[in-house]
């Protein structure tokens, strides 16, 4: 099985059942749901392209430099109820109120590293909170289906997740820092989902991630309100990470720091227990840099056990896909 929930709670169908369904219902969805598929060839990869995209803009240099985030906003201490629009109708949970004069906490240092290989819930702090869990209904348990993470980019709207996880932008929110039905720092409608071109011609699992645009909300940026990872490519395939994920049956995320190594030619593998379905899109945080080096997806969607991960490796490809989406 994949690494994933379905957008609309069920458990997924195999790999390659998948592959198809999403092959034959993307075109369809990219006319209606806000859903943008970039046409990318890759030197040195087996490819059907047949678009060449252009040099990388200067974005992109941009968009993958180190930067100092933004620091996060402080809770609201007192939530209200607040309505999903996703969801068309009232959420069951209680969720922040708008913040007219958000006070801004100093960023705290980098979480602790547990032991490699362990796997516990991660620590609420500025990294993890610019993880969060996609929804497709109410924000609360049951609903969310797969984790996405806030990156840097120059409109400062953009997040990223595996390609697998959803076709469309239809009625798909995103909440960062999201614990036990809570959202600290709100719920943000996803517009627009873009892919490269070796996803949408077939699956291609070395190209298997995301990068969705959200909407501003109480007329603020999503980066502007949590800070955002860097974009990092050609990392070593040695690199120590740290892995985040929120299983679609837990309402806490996960957090394991070990080493990574490489499956094959363009796909990354972690050893971490305990990364079922729901954790597909989950970023690879590179301890040394910040930077997010890979996400959950890829190889079996993410892999067929809970006990070890893999991505598609993060090469010139996605750095495209950043500047297209910015």
């Amino acid at each position: 099985m994949g690494r994933h929930t379905r957008q609309d709670g069920r458990r997924p169908l195999r790999s390659a059942a998948l592959t198809s369904v999403l092959a034959a219902g993307v075109v369809g969805a990219m006319a209606t749901a806000g859903l943008f598929t970039v046409h990318l060839r890759h030197p040195g990869r087996p490819s059907t392209d047949t678009v060449a995209m252009t040099a990388p803009a200067p974005a992109a240099t941009a968009a993958t430099a180190a930067s100092t985030p933004t620091p996060p906003l402080t809770p609201a201490a007192t939530p209200a109820a607040a309505s999903d629009p996703a969801a068309g109708g009232p959420d069951t949970v209680q969720q922040a109120a708008p913040v007219a004069a958000p006070t801004l906490l100093a960023p705290p240092a980098a979480p602790p590293d547990t032991a490699p290989g362990t796997t516990a819930t991660a620590p609420d702090d500025a990294e993890s909170r610019r993880v969060g869990a996609l929804f497709s209904g109410p924000t609360g348990p049951g609903h969310h289906f797969c984790t996405a993470s806030v990156i840097d980019s120059p409109g400062r709207d953009l997040i990223l997740t595996a390609a697998h996880c959803l076709s469309s932008a239809n009625g798909v929110t995103f909440v960062p820092g999201y614990r036990d039905g809570r959202a600290p720092y709100g719920s943000w409608q996803v517009t627009e989902v873009y892919t490269a071109d070796g996803w949408r011609n077939g699956g291609d699992p070395d190209e298997d991630f995301a990068i969705l645009a959200v909407a501003p909300r109480d007329g603020r940026l999503i980066e502007d309100v949590l800070g955002g990872n860097p974009l990092g490519t050609d990392a070593s395939w040695t690199a120590q990470v740290r892995l985040y994920g929120y299983p679609a049956g837990a309402e806490l995320p996960r957090l394991c720091t070990n080493t990574t190594s490489r499956q094959d030619t363009y796909q990354r593998r972690i050893d971490c227990p305990s990364f079922p379905g729901g954790t597909s899109g989950g970023p690879f945080v590179d301890t040394a840099t910040g930077r997010v080096i890979g996400v959950i997806g890829g190889y079996q969607q993410g892999g067929d056990t809970d006990d070890t991960s893999y991505s598609a490796a993060f090469d010139h490809t996605v750095a495209e896909l950043l500047a297209e989406a910015s």
